[in-house]
């Protein structure tokens, strides 16, 4: 497995597993599908002030993940938001620790304070990684989203560099 910073060549496959995650559980708040298109308008997007990796094996990118400015007050210019996604059939294979592991080293030597994740309540094996790598529990949100017929909720982990 190789860890590498985003190409525009990988948007299909992102927007594949990220379309995967949309439509078949509430592990992301989004309700409709993303071309390969609108991927690669993201990634440059969040490419310009945040960093963005992804995992590759012989079967193309098993996963992706991504950190950029949590807000845009300047006051928070040192705060980065998290967002990581592996492939269904690469989910336990200790992928999304390496890539969350490499983004965090990054995220330190860019200068950067503070990492969000904010994960939907129920999300077990996130909630799981992001403890082992040193994340903490700071607030939660009851009710926030609506998806599949049902309220769900968000918790926010933090870690500081």
């Amino acid at each position: 497995m190789t860890l590498r910073e985003v190409e525009r060549k990988d948007a299909r496959r992102i927007a594949s597993i990220y379309n995967y995650y949309i439509t078949n559980t509430t592990i992301t708040f989004e309700t409709t599908g993303v071309s390969e298109e609108e991927m690669c308008f993201r990634i440059s997007q969040l490419s310009k002030e945040g960093l963005y990796f992804v995992a590759e094996n012989d079967d193309g990118v098993a996963g992706y993940c991504y950190a950029h400015p949590w807000k845009e007050k300047e006051a928070y210019k040192k705060t980065y938001e998290t967002t990581i996604y592996l492939h269904p059939d690469y989910v336990g294979h200790g992928i999304g620790s390496a890539l969350m592991a490499h983004l965090i080293s990054e995220c330190k030597k860019k200068g950067v304070h503070v990492l969000i994740a904010c994960i939907t309540e129920g999300n077990s094996s996130s909630v799981s990684l992001h403890k082992k790598l040193g994340f903490k529990k700071v607030s939660g949100f009851t009710e926030v989203g609506w998806k599949f017929g049902e309220w769900l909720g968000v918790e926010d982990f933090e870690l500081i560099l």
